[in-house]
């Protein structure tokens, strides 16, 4: 679809913003809108029930995503900002995730951290208008040029409200670009969303191929017998059924300094983030720097085949396990939010680590955790150490993590072309919503189909 461009004019006092349309301005967003309006006072009764949204809950595609319901008595000192409908929420703290979301018909009781910047439009410009100019592709690469700081980049409320805004005076055509990039984003974001759900099917088939291989085997018309175990059920009956206390020779926590808030050079200590095994691969660079006062404790040092998992992190990740690689750096330790485990002679380290992203391990962790937040769950090692594992002869587990990789890389190379698509989508979108809100299209004319 091509559009038209408007007629410009020139705008040489207006800094980065070489021309705009007739009929438009670039001004300050101070001068199109007003910033954290309202808060709530220290008085507030400590038994008021808020739905708290911190920055993890916010995207720039989806919005709001989440929201945790507390009191103020029980709620961090954060929790303080009030939100209505029309506002738009941007984040100033680690303005990299770009945190930006319109707020539509929210609850009465609706909180957002202080590490957003409230922003609030003046009469005259449309409030879907200016949720849409703040996801723009200038404004954003300007809120992040902006701040300071290297692993935790924020900008001061004050600083990000006298950046430039660029809009139609005229609030009719406003509200033209609001309803086509209404229609044109709603598209967008439907086909986003089946890209996603494809995304989650191959995830789950990948998960049922894990978890059918380790606890069934490759042979079907193997005898089978029952486990003993109800979330188990039937195994093959030349398997064995023990406790993992008996297939590994140890199982320990690591240690968790106070370090610096950066990850560590090549060649320094660094001590392992929880998040290292969040997904199925580890990941070395989420690491914290060990500070050179300290001495690292090398009996925690990380070694290839050290299989890794999460004994404290939400509900969804608690439980996460990862093997490290044969190829890892020296120099990175244990975490004590971890533990490690290092499987005996005859267990294979990969064949358990599939086991243990598997429902029946997870229906343990589960079952054993601790912890009253619902962000923060915990494990301790006698859940781990009582954990029931299925296992095959040391050659047949090793044939059936063959199987696992060959099946696991098919459907990764569906995912990959999913989430490429979905990369794809997601430019699109910003670009269309930059070029429509900067006057860079003229898109008064579009015929945009009613809505039933």
């Amino acid at each position: 679809m091509s559009y038209l461009t408007y007629p410009v004019q020139s705008t040489e006092s207006a800094g980065s913003v070489p021309a705009i349309p007739n009929g438009w301005s670039v001004r300050r967003l101070k001068f199109a809108a007003t910033c954290n309006d309202d808060a709530l006072p220290e008085t507030t009764d400590p038994e008021f029930e808020m739905a708290y949204v911190d920055i993890s809950s916010v995207n720039l595609i989806d919005g709001i995503i989440n929201s945790e319901s507390l009191t103020f008595e029980k709620a961090p000192s954060r929790a303080r900002r009030v939100v209505k409908d029309g506002d738009t929420i941007v984040s100033t703290v680690r303005t990299y995730l770009k945190a930006i979301a319109a707020i539509e018909s929210p609850p009465e009781n609706m909180i957002v951290s202080t590490g957003f910047a409230v922003i609030r439009p003046l009469e005259f410009i449309d409030s879907k208008f200016l949720g849409y100019a703040l996801q723009n592709v200038a404004f954003i690469d300007a809120v992040v040029a902006n701040s300071t700081g290297v692993s935790y980049p924020a900008i001061n409320p004050t600083l990000l409200i006298c950046l430039p805004v660029a809009y139609p005076e005229d609030k009719e055509t406003q509200q033209q670009i609001v309803a086509f990039l209404d229609w044109k984003t709603g598209q967008i974001d439907a086909l986003i969303a089946k890209k996603k759900e494809l995304m989650e099917k191959l995830k789950e088939k990948r998960l049922a191929v894990i978890t059918q291989a380790v606890t069934k085997g490759l042979n079907p018309a193997a005898p089978l017998r029952d486990s003993g175990i109800p979330w188990i059920g039937m195994v093959p009956k030349h398997w064995v059924v023990k406790r993992l206390r008996f297939g590994a020779g140890r199982i320990e926590q690591g240690w968790s300094p106070q370090c610096d808030n950066q990850s560590a050079d090549d060649d320094a200590w660094g001590v392992m983030k929880v998040g290292c095994v969040n997904g199925d691969e580890f990941d070395a660079l989420e690491n914290k720097s060990l500070p050179l006062e300290l001495e690292a404790k090398p009996e925690y040092e990380l070694h290839p085949k050290d299989i890794l998992i999460s004994r404290a992190n939400t509900k969804e990740l608690l439980g996460s396990a990862a093997i490290v690689p044969d190829n890892v750096r020296s120099k990175l330790l244990l975490c004590d939010k971890l533990f490690r485990l290092r499987p005996d002679a005859g267990v294979d380290e990969e064949f358990l680590t599939c086991y243990l992203r598997t429902p029946a391990a997870r229906f343990q962790y589960e079952r054993e955790a601790t912890g009253s937040s619902g962000s923060m769950q915990n494990i301790g090692q006698s859940t781990l150490k009582n954990l029931v594992v299925v296992l095959p002869s040391f050659d047949e587990q090793k044939t059936i993590f063959q199987h696992i990789r060959r099946e696991s890389a098919k459907l990764d190379a569906l995912m990959q072309k999913a989430e490429s698509a979905i990369a794809r989508l997601t430019e699109y979108r910003t670009a269309l919503i930059t070029a429509a809100t900067t006057g860079k299209i003229d898109v008064r004319q579009v015929a945009i189909p009613a809505t039933t």
